[in-house]
C-alpha cells in the first residue's frame, strides 16, 4: 500500500503541518489490534521537547552499499547539543543492520540512546520502503532526534527463545553470510536438524533462528536466517556473524514469546521515574509467525503492564534496534520484543 503514488499527498492532506515518516512493516501494532495489509497512522505532539529528522540512503549508485558509513553519517547530521535519544526507521532489504548500528554507535561515541527497526515486507522479503516527507522509497533510513531536558526514555527487550542441540563454531563466514560450521557446510547441517521442515526453507528458518556468541561480545544475540543458497550451501543472516563465534539452534512456543513480551515491558517500566506517555513496540516478524492466530496476546501482555493512558504503537520488523538491557550502545537484534517508553 505504501507503493501507491499518492500515498504521501493523501496523508499530507490530513496533517497539513505534520512531519511525516513512513515505514513498511510485517504487521502494524496498536492497542486495538495487529493489522496486515493496512496503513496505521499515529500522530505525536510534544509540549516541551523538540525533534529533528534527518535521512540517508544506503543505496548509492556511485559506490557499494556501506551500512556502517551510512549509519555514521546519518547520526552525525543530528546536532549533538541536548540530543537525548534517536529513533531510526531503516530499510530492511539492503541494509546490513549490524554495520548500521556499529556506524551509529561510532558517530555518537556510544553515548546516545538509539532504538528503532529494520522495515518489513511480510513473507515476501521483496521490497521494504521508508521515507520522510515524501513518497516511500527503497534504501531510505530515517533518524528522528529528540531534544529536551524533561524528556525521559527507557527501553528493554526480550526474546523467549531456547537453544537446543550442540554448540558449533563458525569456521567460515563473510559479513552476514554463514558458510561453514565446524568445518562443514552450514546449510547441510541446518537442513539435517530441521528434517522434514527443511523442505519449507527459507520461510521455516524464521522458526529456528541461531543463538550467536562471538569472542568479542559479552552477551549472546539471536540471528534470523533470511535466505539460503543451495549452490554454495550458505545462509544469509539478518546481521553479521564473525568467524570463531559459537552458535546453537533455537526454538520457542507461544507461551514463551508472550511471557517474554511481558518481561520486556516490566523491565522498561522499572527504569522509569515518570509514567510513560508513549510506548513504541517493535517485534520480530518471526515471532508473529510463531504466534499466528494468537499474535495479539503479546501486545495484550504489554498493555497489562503499562498504564491505560499510554499510547501504544509499533510494528513487526526484520530486525530490532535497541541496546542490551543496562547498556547504551545499540545493537541489531532478531526475534525479540523491543519496547521504548517515552514521556516528557
Amino acid at each position: 500500500m505504501l507503493q501507491e503514488k499518492n500515498i504521501f499527498n493523501e496523508v499530507r492532506d490530513i496533517f497539513k503541518d505534520g512531519h511525516i515518516v513512513f515505514g513498511s512493516t510485517s504487521g502494524n501494532i496498536t492497542s486495538k489490534s495487529v493489522d496486515d495489509e493496512s496503513i496505521t497512522i499515529t500522530a505525536i505532539e510534544f509540549e516541551k521537547s523538540k525533534f529533528l529528522i534527518k535521512t540517508a540512503n544506503v543505496l548509492n549508485s556511485n559506490a557499494q552499499i556501506d551500512s556502517f558509513k551510512t549509519g555514521k553519517e546519518l547520526i552525525l547530521k543530528l546536532p549533538k547539543k541536548d540530543l537525548k535519544y534517536a529513533f531510526v526507521v531503516a530499510d530492511g532489504s539492503y541494509t546490513n543492520g549490524s554495520q548500521l548500528t556499529k556506524g551509529m554507535n561510532f558517530a555518537s561515541k556510544d553515548r546516545l540512546f538509539i532504538t528503532g527497526a529494520l522495515c518489513g515486507d511480510g513473507v515476501r522479503f521483496d521490497t521494504t520502503l521508508s521515507s520522510y516527507n515524501e513518497n516511500p522509497k527503497e534504501g531510505k533510513i530515517v533518524a528522528i532526534g529528540f531534544y529536551g531536558e524533561t524528556l525521559e526514555v527507557t527501553f528493554a527487550s526480550n526474546g523467549g527463545w531456547t537453544p537446543f542441540g550442540p554448540e558449533r563454531v563458525v569456521t567460515k563466514s563473510k559479513n552476514n553470510i554463514l558458510f561453514e560450521l565446524d568445518g562443514k557446510p552450514a546449510l547441510n547441517l541446518y537442513k539435517t536438524y530441521l528434517g522434514e521442515k527443511s523442505k519449507e526453507l527459507p520461510s521455516a528458518a524464521l522458526l529456528y533462528p541461531l543463538k550467536v556468541k562471538s569472542t568479542d561480545e559479552k552477551k549472546s544475540i539471536v540471528r534470523t536466517i533470511l535466505n539460503i543458497n543451495d549452490e554454495n550451501n550458505s545462509m544469509l543472516l539478518a546481521g553479521d556473524i564473525l568467524e570463531g563465534s559459537k552458535v546453537q539452534l533455537m526454538m520457542t512456543n507461544v507461551d514463551s514469546i508472550v511471557t517474554a513480551a511481558e518481561v520486556a515491558a516490566v523491565s522498561a517500566l522499572e527504569l522509569r521515574k515518570n509514567k510513560p506517555e508513549l510506548a513504541i513496540l517493535v517485534s520480530c516478524f518471526g515471532r508473529k509467525l510463531v504466534l499466528d492466530q494468537r499474535v495479539e496476546e503479546e501486545i495484550e501482555e504489554v498493555e497489562e503492564v503499562l498504564n491505560k493512558e499510554t499510547t501504544i504503537l509499533g510494528f513487526y520488523s526484520y530486525g530490532e534496534i535497541v541496546p542490551f538491557n543496562g547498556e547504551k550502545n545499540c545493537q541489531l537484534h532478531n526475534q525479540t520484543m523491543a519496547i521504548t517508553l517515552i514521556s516528557e
